[in-house]
């Protein structure tokens, strides 16, 4: 994926433990994609396979999204750290990773399950346990996971007043 250079250079992010720690720290995702020259954006929530560099997450199997990626798997997606508005400075604190892929759908029971464990690692509290015990193979047959195999990955951060 091509990168994109920052006008701003000193806004760059460029330590992947940075991202990481964004990326751990936050639930939600919003995904743009695009549909027939129609663009389309869908915030969800995630786990995310360091080890391969995916990230996961559900939708139904049918529905505007899942039309969306199945006909153009191609997205961009955005994790976005709101650290406030900074009084005084007329200007807000953030940090962003952005990163581009695409997106495949699991279709196995197994990987479906894996991708589960790690979405589930990510929301949870508490990690004691079977977290999966709700979610049987009649459930899991019924629910579509993406899988978006990162291609790209860039960071941003503004900290006013520092």
């Amino acid at each position: 994926m091509d990168e994109y250079h920052l006008r701003r250079q000193e806004k760059a992010m460029t330590a992947r433990s940075e991202m990481l720690d964004i990326i751990r720290d936050q639930k939600y995702m919003t995904l743009a994609m695009c549909h027939e020259n129609k663009p389309y954006l869908a915030t969800v929530n995630y786990g995310y396979d360091e080890k391969h560099d995916v990230f996961y997450f559900h939708c139904a199997a049918a529905g505007r999204k899942y039309d969306c990626l199945k006909s153009n798997p191609v997205v961009w997606g955005q994790i976005f750290q709101d650290d406030g508005y900074v009084q005084g400075e007329c200007d807000h604190a953030y940090k962003t990773v952005q990163f581009g892929g695409r997106v495949e759908f699991l279709s196995t029971l197994d990987g479906k399950r894996g991708a589960l464990k790690h979405m589930l690692g990510h929301l949870e509290n508490d990690i004691k346990g079977d977290r999966l015990k709700k979610v049987n193979d009649s459930r899991l047959k019924k629910i579509a996971i993406g899988m978006i195999k990162v291609e790209g990955m860039s960071g941003k951060r503004n900290s006013p007043g520092k």
